[in-house]
């Protein structure tokens, strides 16, 4: 696992070229810290977590997909509750990222023992966490989907609420995925998470064309073919962590006593990440009301463009946490040289993978739509969607969403939380408002003000980071 620092050879070289003496050269060399990671630890953990990230994004897409044979009118119901999952479901990831911050401290700090408790903790907090909001979501069903959205057409609304309620029973089982696959990933092992994702689409494909097409069930046949395959799923997640085996394991699922010490460290980063995301997801379903005052054609537009764009994105969603992961360790080695050398390595593969992945998307728009049941004009809206968070995904989104995961893997949450819901609330959500209506811009100014939202992050995270004010904030 251990490879010789980079540094090493750029020193070998300089001083080659110096004319040094070469037993200088070699003992200096010797000298070096070597590295925690080698190219192939990181390349083991990178590729199947891409491929993880594009399994779980294509059960929305194949939904949305299958679900748009229905009409327009299912398209916008679902595209309207999945805006709403996406925040529930960034709540468990939260805490799912503050267990794996912890636990990937701990093994940084070779304290298994620790790190297997800590992963008992995350999965009982998630446990009872996600069975709070399923009640909850399940009883004020329709008054929740009134209160955020507004009025809608009466045939959305009905669509929209026949896929919450069977969404909020998935709740528990997409939270226990969650932590799982962080756990996982907190030992470096990613591949376990992306063949879980793998079984978990496989299954929601199969169960949407059963309900979907044979049954002709419509939007309930697919939101109880995503409930079984992520049943599934979590099931399968949480048997595999009981191998002892792996650094990070349980040892039972029948006993379990409540230490609040471990997980007041967990929530010390899932409460930032959790508010930062909560705050996130509700400003964009606030902007999505807008974007419903706009009319159908508008909305349908806005969820394909949405579920499109996602996979534009993937590779820097899989580098953020295999950033979050590796400078974890390197932190919990208390190592910041390793973690500042990690965290330039991986966002130049970030950009140079999310220029390949959203150059592929903006050249094939066009022909992917007409896997769509769209009308024209709302399939034109959506390619000017697309090729607009396309170009952008070249220079900006991996240094706002990517390298964040730096400074929360060094305990440095909060200051995340700050910069990312002030943006939100201040350029995403308020200045939609400008955009849209006030300068006549329509649902793509919508668009133009979440781009001003990714700018003003990228620029107040690298002046964060070049503060070196994240380092030495200790967890564990």
């Amino acid at each position: 696992m251990l490879a010789r620092s980079q540094h090493a050879l750029d020193l070998f070289h300089f001083l080659k070229v110096k004319n040094k003496n070469i037993l200088e050269v070699y003992n200096r060399c010797e000298e070096v810290i070597i590295l925690l990671f080698s190219n192939r630890d990181l390349k083991k953990m990178i590729i199947p977590l891409i491929i993880e990230q594009v399994l779980a994004l294509t059960i929305g897409i194949f939904d949305t997909m299958m679900v748009s044979q229905c009409g327009q009118s299912a398209v916008s119901g679902v595209s309207i509750v999945d805006g709403l999952n996406v925040l529930i479901i960034n709540i468990f990831s939260a805490l799912a990222t503050g267990g794996a911050v912890v636990c990937s401290q701990y093994i940084g700090k070779k304290d298994e023992k620790m790190a297997c408790h800590s992963a008992k903790q995350l999965l009982f907090t998630i446990l009872g966490l996600s069975l709070v909001i399923m009640v909850l979501c399940m009883i004020f069903n329709g008054n929740l989907l009134n209160l955020i959205f507004g009025h809608i057409e009466s045939d959305v609304m009905a669509y929209a609420r026949t896929y919450f309620f069977f969404s909020a029973l998935s709740y528990p089982f997409i939270g226990l995925f969650n932590g799982g696959a962080a756990l996982f990933r907190s030992m470096g092992n990613s591949k376990v998470a992306m063949t879980n994702s793998f079984y978990m689409n496989i299954g929601n494909i199969v169960l949407n064309y059963f309900f979907i097409f044979i049954l002709n069930m419509s939007v309930k046949g697919a939101a109880i073919a995503t409930l079984l395959s992520r049943m599934f799923c979590s099931f399968i997640i949480l048997y595999m962590l009981l191998n002892k085996e792996h650094i990070v394991h349980i040892d039972t699922y029948l006993k379990y006593k409540f230490d609040f010490s471990t997980v007041k460290r967990i929530l010390k980063i899932g409460i930032p990440n959790g508010l930062e995301n909560g705050m996130f997801q509700m400003g964009k379903i606030l902007v999505q009301r807008l974007v419903s005052t706009f009319g159908t054609a508008a909305i349908a537009a806005h969820a394909v463009a949405f579920s499109l764009t996602s996979i534009a994105v993937v590779p820097g969603m899989a580098l953020g946490l295999a950033i979050l992961t590796v400078v974890g360790q390197c932190i919990g080695a208390n190592d910041y040289q390793q973690a500042k050398y990690y965290t330039k390595k991986l966002m130049i593969i970030a950009y140079i993978s999310t220029i390949i992945s959203a150059g592929i998307l903006l050249v094939g728009v066009r022909y992917i739509l007409r896997f769509y049941a769209l009308p024209q004009d709302t399939a034109n809206l959506a390619v000017s969607m697309v090729s607009l968070h396309c170009v952008f995904d070249f220079f900006v989104w991996p240094m706002a969403f990517s390298f964040p995961n730096a400074l929360r893997a060094a305990n440095d949450a909060t200051f995340t939380m700050i910069v990312s819901t002030f943006s939100m609330w201040t350029f995403r959500f308020a200045l939609s408002y400008v955009f849209a209506l006030y300068l006549h811009m329509g649902v793509i100014g919508v668009w133009w003000a979440m781009i001003v939202d990714w700018i003003f992050r990228s620029i107040c995270f690298m002046i964060r980071y070049k503060s070196n004010k994240w380092m030495n904030r200790t967890l564990v």
